[in-house]
């Protein structure tokens, strides 16, 4: 695997473990918000392996249902995870009125663990392919 790429997922797990801090101490909706971060760089990484990135955070999450939900490379249900974090990390950075539950805070870390894992998985079988 690539430096880059495994630089990336190591701030996908990094973001995991500060998400799984937050929670801990009593802070979900900043945690949802690194879980959220986590799937992000992740999903970066997956497109960096085909040499596209983008500035913009709905670019990237189009671009990563396209090429790889829609593509069938990864899980499709890995882009529902990422559209629904993103959405709870709107809640948990910018709503004054809504507040991220510590259950929906657990549940979103337990799905960036798994988007890191299958984005490992995809970024290492690629490794063994060249």
């Amino acid at each position: 695997m690539e430096p880059e790429f495994r630089a990336m997922l190591e701030q996908a797990r990094e973001s995991i473990r500060a998400a799984e801090e937050l929670l801990e101490h009593g802070h979900p909706g900043f945690a949802a918000s690194r879980a959220y971060y986590a799937m992000f760089y992740a999903a970066s990484a997956l497109l960096a392996s085909l040499n596209l990135s983008f500035s913009k955070h709905s670019a990237v999450i189009a671009a990563f249902g396209q090429r790889f939900a829609a593509a069938g490379l990864v899980d499709p249900v890995l882009h529902k995870y990422l559209l629904d974090a993103f959405d709870t990390r709107q809640i948990g950075d910018y709503s004054f009125q809504e507040r991220v539950s510590q259950d929906r805070a657990e549940e979103q870390i337990a799905r960036a663990r798994e988007f890191v894992t299958a984005a490992q998985t995809y970024l290492d079988k690629q490794g063994e392919g060249q």
